[in-house]
C-alpha cells in the first residue's frame, strides 16, 4: 500500500486552522468559562459545576426548555410536511412556476428582524393591528396574539365553557404566534431543498411504475418518499438544530406581558448574560443547549438514519 505523504495535510491545513480557531477553540473556551464565576470580574475563580447545578435547579431554565421544546415540536414537523406538499405542487408543470417558487422562497431570504417587525405590526393587540381589524369585520373580538400569555388549549376550552388544569393549558398564544412566524419564515428553505431532491429522482422509475398500473398514492408512498428519504433526513436534522437556536423571532415578538411564556433557551442565555450579568450561568446554559442539540442529532442519526434509503 502506498504511504500517504504530507501534501494532503498541507491542503487541509487552512480549513483545519479555521475550524480550530472559530469552532473548536470557542467551544472549549465556553466550557471553561462555564466553570468559573463572573468571568469579566477581577475576582473570577473556578467553581466547578456550581453554575450547572444552579442552572438545573432554576425554574426559569425548565420553563425555557419547555418553551424551546414546544417551538421545535410546533415548527419542525409542520415545516417539513408543508414544505413537501408545496414542493410537490411546484414540481408540476404550471404556468408562472418560477414566480410561485420565488414567492415561497422570498420570506427565507428576508431579514428575520424586518419580517418579525412586520408581523408585530400586523398582529398588534387591540384594534390597531391589521389581523384584529379583519377579524372585527366578521364580528370577532380582538385577540392578544403575542400579548396573550394563556395557553391555546385553555383559551379554546374557556370558549367552550370547559376548565382545563394548568398542565393541559398548552403553549401560550404568544408562543403559537412565534411558531407560526417560524413556520412561515423557514418554509421557503424546505421547499427549495425538496424541489432539488425531487428533481434528482429518476424518471424511469416512475415510468416503470405507471406501466405496472401504479396510481398517484402508490408512487408517492413506494417511490417518492423512499427515494426522498435522504432529503427528509437532512432537513429534519437541520430544522431541529435551527429551531433550538432561534433567537430573533423570540426577541422581536416577545412582549413584557409574555416574557415567561416565550422565553426560550436562547432568550434565557441572552437575559442571563446581558440583563442579569450572570455570565457563568449564561455560558453554562449555552453548553447545556449545545449538549441537547448534540444528543438529539445523534439520536436522529441512530434511529432515523437507519431508515434512510440511498
Amino acid at each position: 500500500m502506498r504511504r500517504t505523504g504530507w501534501q494532503p495535510f498541507l491542503y487541509l491545513a487552512p480549513a483545519g486552522v479555521l475550524l480550530l480557531a472559530f469552532s473548536i477553540y470557542p467551544l472549549l473556551h465556553a466550557f471553561d468559562m462555564s466553570l468559573q464565576t463572573e468571568w469579566l470580574k477581577e475576582s473570577q475563580h473556578y467553581v466547578g459545576l456550581r453554575n450547572y447545578t444552579t442552572l438545573l435547579a432554576s425554574r426559569d431554565f425548565w420553563n425555557a426548555l419547555d418553551v424551546s421544546v414546544w417551538y421545535v415540536l410546533g415548527t419542525v414537523p409542520a415545516t417539513l410536511v408543508l414544505g413537501f406538499l408545496l414542493a410537490n405542487l411546484l414540481f408540476q408543470k404550471l404556468r408562472g412556476l418560477g414566480l410561485y417558487r420565488t414567492i415561497y422562497f422570498l420570506p427565507y431570504v428576508t431579514s428575520t428582524v424586518a419580517a418579525a417587525m412586520v408581523w408585530r405590526w400586523v398582529l398588534a393587540p387591540g384594534h390597531r393591528g391589521v389581523a384584529n381589524t379583519v377579524l372585527g369585520w366578521f364580528g370577532c373580538g380582538p385577540i392578544g396574539w403575542y400579548n396573550e400569555p394563556r395557553g391555546v388549549f385553555a383559551l379554546v376550552a374557556d370558549g367552550l365553557g370547559v376548565h382545563l388544569p394548568a398542565w393541559a393549558a398548552g403553549p401560550s398564544l404568544a408562543l403559537v404566534t412565534v411558531i407560526l412566524f417560524g413556520i412561515w419564515h423557514a418554509l421557503g428553505f424546505c421547499v427549495v431543498i425538496f424541489l432539488a431532491g425531487l428533481s434528482a429522482l429518476p424518471r424511469e422509475v416512475y415510468e416503470a411504475a405507471e406501466v405496472d398500473g401504479a396510481g398517484s398514492w402508490q408512487k408517492l408512498r413506494h417511490i417518492t418518499l423512499p427515494l426522498l428519504s435522504p432529503t427528509l433526513y437532512f432537513l429534519a436534522i437541520i430544522s431541529t438544530i435551527r429551531a433550538f437556536q432561534t433567537f430573533n423571532e423570540f426577541f422581536v415578538l416577545t412582549s413584557e406581558q409574555c416574557t415567561g411564556s416565550t422565553q426560550s433557551l436562547t432568550m434565557l442565555i441572552f437575559n442571563q448574560c446581558y440583563n442579569e450579568f450572570h455570565y457563568g450561568t449564561a455560558t453554562a446554559a449555552a453548553v447545556v443547549l449545545f449538549a441537547i442539540m448534540l444528543a438529539l442529532t445523534a439520536l436522529q442519526m441512530r434511529v432515523v438514519g437507519r431508515r434512510v434509503y440511498y
